[in-house]
């Protein structure tokens, strides 16, 4: 049976294997203390028998206004875990604590153009494409920012995709 409960500060000594995939971006220690303090209500870890981690989600709420939103900043599971479902029941939760504690208007997140699986899971749970950034993962491969409307933002202002690719500096950042 799978247990999805808030991530804590041991599984930090434990979730390297959910890590090991070269698609999964890796931090370092203090990002993810920064997380866990700060964000604790978007921080989760997906448990299975054995108390194993099988996978996780990482994000936090941030903006101003309009642009309040919550943010995947990761998400992945194992890749022995995958087809079970598990990343959609992370997504789930982070959208429902952005939508209904939150009260945010979208959901955000950024993924490499080379992922097809992880944009075509994306779009299945209603994300869309908002815009291209050129060049996000370490100034080489596009990233696409991908976001899902939440209640809040009843007329869908959030998601409706820019018409041209944009630089990483020219991101908006809290």
């Amino acid at each position: 049976m799978t247990t999805i409960r808030r991530f804590c500060c041991n599984d930090l000594l434990r979730f390297t294997n959910v890590n090991l995939d070269h698609l999964t971006e890796t931090f370092n220690m203090s990002f993810y203390m920064t997380y866990l303090a700060r964000w604790p209500d978007y921080f989760h870890v997906a448990e299975g028998p054995g108390n194993r981690i099988m996978g996780y989600i990482m994000g936090k709420v941030e903006g101003q206004g309009e642009s309040w939103h919550g943010h995947v900043t990761a998400v992945t599971v194992a890749p022995e875990y995958r087809r079970q479902q598990l990343a959609k029941k992370l997504m789930n939760l982070l959208e429902d604590i952005s939508d209904n504690i939150d009260k945010a208007y979208f959901v955000d997140l950024f993924v490499r153009a080379s992922n097809a699986p992880a944009i075509k899971m994306y779009e299945k749970l209603g994300y869309v494409i908002y815009r291209r950034v050129l060049r996000y993962y370490s100034g080489e491969e596009d990233g696409l920012d991908m976001r899902k409307a939440l209640s809040r933002d009843v007329e869908k202002k959030s998601i409706i995709p820019l018409k041209r690719p944009i630089t990483p500096d020219e991101l908006e950042y809290d």
